[in-house]
């Protein structure tokens, strides 16, 4: 089958403000005159210097250690900062040790796991899977994209709920892997399922090819990226390095949305819509809306059943609607709120996301490989099955 490529979303924009400022004076000092033992004063510019004038921090140096802002009184004060970061806290270390290399180790182990036991036809059940769901849809790309917009909500948002429970089976780092495992194999399922056939079903529009969309879209979905990824705020607990906490975050992009991730699968959605208007990419979207919807409030549950009133807390001086809060006076921004986003977790974003834009071709060759190899049955545990 050849699959039709679709073009989606450029990702474009880098932010960073740089500028110092600094009051212009030659000091005043004493200096002993060579010839006469008598000193000399050096005057300055002004004969009264001139207040100083605040400096604006260099964006590097914020980077590499998060300052703090000034935060206002209304903050309750109960939640953590979100996105901090030390440069000079940060080490390789040894393998075993909460420490980049031990990340990188862990991370390529699971993605290796991943791509033997799913990905590959030969060896995996990622192929077993499809033509399972091929069987029982008649080959429907709508109703097989409805069967992933059902199976993945209730295994990703489903292991979430139970981790409580699972912790105190497995422990949390354990529990982790439980949980990323699956949601990564059954993601990778259904983007490259949708890669393939987002052009399938009744086109409604095709506006790749005007460039005011694909420009407005491009912008969207490099910000989208920005709500949809706070799970970066700890990438260490990603790959259950550090042990995993449900974070109770304060500051940030919190302020603007206590749900970020919703907020940014909205905006993405909303983006790839706009720019291929077929009934198989609508639907596709609406199920990744309404799973982010539905995880708006079990999200709020977790959080109250973990934080209990330090969550209701947050919870008055925030929104799910972006700038709600703010545009009420629930939520008051500190004056050097920048503070707040120019952190080193939001710059991983912003070279993730171009990143992921520059290996969209890639993606798109790396989905029809996928789609095309072919079924073959059964994978590496069939003979223990």
């Amino acid at each position: 089958m050849t699959s039709r490529q679709c073009k989606l979303l450029p990702l474009h924009l880098m932010m960073l403000l740089t500028a110092t400022s600094t009051a212009f004076q030659v000091p005043s000092k004493s200096i002993l005159h060579p010839h006469t033992k008598q000193q000399r004063q050096t005057t300055t510019l002004f004969s009264t210097p001139p207040p100083e004038s605040p400096s604006i921090p260099n964006p590097l140096t914020i980077i590499a250690k998060s300052q703090p802002s000034t935060r206002p009184p209304t903050d309750p004060m109960v939640g953590e900062d979100a996105a901090t970061f030390d440069w000079s806290n940060e080490k390789w270390g040894k393998l075993g040790s909460a420490d980049w290399l031990t990340f990188l180790a862990a991370v390529g182990t699971i993605l290796t796991a991943v791509a033997i036991t799913w990905i590959i036809p030969s060896t995996g059940y990622s192929d077993d899977f499809l033509h399972a769901l091929n069987g029982v849809t008649g080959g429907n790309p709508h109703l097989i994209t409805l069967a992933y917009g059902i199976i993945f909500p209730l295994v990703h948002s489903g292991l979430a709920s139970a981790r409580p429970y699972g912790e105190k089976i497995v422990g949390a780092r354990m529990w982790r892997v439980i949980f990323a495992f699956p949601s990564l194999c059954l993601a990778f399922s259904w983007i490259t399922y949708f890669i393939s056939h987002c052009h399938d079903g009744y086109t409604f529009w095709d506006l790749r090819g005007n460039e005011a969309v694909h420009t407005i879209a491009w912008i969207t979905n490099f910000l989208s990226f920005f709500f949809l990824y706070p799970t970066v705020f700890n990438l260490k607990e990603v790959a259950a390095v550090d042990q995993p906490k449900i974070h109770l975050w304060e500051t940030g992009i919190i302020r603007i949305t206590r749900h970020p991730q919703a907020v940014g699968q909205t905006m993405w959605s909303a983006a790839h819509l706009a720019m291929v208007g077929t009934t198989f990419t609508a639907l596709t979207m609406a199920l990744l809306v309404a799973h982010h919807a539905f995880a708006c409030w079990n999200g709020d549950r977790r959080l109250y059943d973990e934080h209990g009133q330090d969550f209701l807390e947050i919870k008055k001086r925030t929104s799910v609607l972006p700038f709600a809060a703010i545009l009420d006076g629930r939520q008051v921004l500190p004056d050097d709120y920048y503070k707040e986003l120019l952190r080193a977790p939001y710059l991983v974003i912003a070279i993730g996301t171009l990143g992921a834009y520059v290996a969209h071709p890639f993606m798109q060759a790396g989905s029809a490989l996928s789609m095309n190899a072919g079924y073959v049955e059964g994978g590496i545990f069939n003979g223990l099955f």
